[in-house]
């Protein structure tokens, strides 16, 4: 195993979804870090909130479709994508209705665990993201 420039040819072989949940997933944390960094209630904060939710949305749909670890079968995984589902509709309502801790907890732990956590998941050996940067 060593770290070594991307393997782009293997992205490419990947399906329509795998390219769809990636790239809302990368998105997703590049905005979603950007709005942890700025100011909350802002102008910036509220309509990036609305396009990191959609995002958020994508990801977690579409992971529902992803099943090469268990051939047609979720994965334990998918669990977070559920709670993803669950739990960003509430957050967006507690912004509406100005519940400002349950809407800062909530879409932390989106987040955190939807996220970063899951997303460390995507690089154990035998995954694409493993594959893409030490296979």
């Amino acid at each position: 195993m060593s770290l070594h420039a991307p393997n782009w040819a293997l992205l490419a072989q990947a399906s329509p979804i795998v390219k769809l949940h990636l790239g809302a997933a990368v998105a997703a944390l590049a905005l979603g870090s950007a709005q942890m960094l700025s100011r909350k209630g802002a102008r910036f904060h509220r309509i990036a909130g609305w396009a990191w939710a959609a995002l958020m949305f994508t990801v977690a749909a579409s992971s529902l479709w992803i099943r090469q670890i268990h051939p047609g079968h979720l994965w334990w995984i998918h669990i977070l994508s559920g709670w993803t589902l669950l739990i960003l509709p509430i957050a967006v309502y507690a912004a509406r209705r100005h519940n400002v801790n349950t809407h800062r907890r909530a879409m932390s732990g989106l987040f955190f665990g939807g996220l970063i956590i899951a997303g460390v998941f995507t690089f154990v050996p035998g995954r694409l993201m493993w594959e893409l940067f030490f296979g």
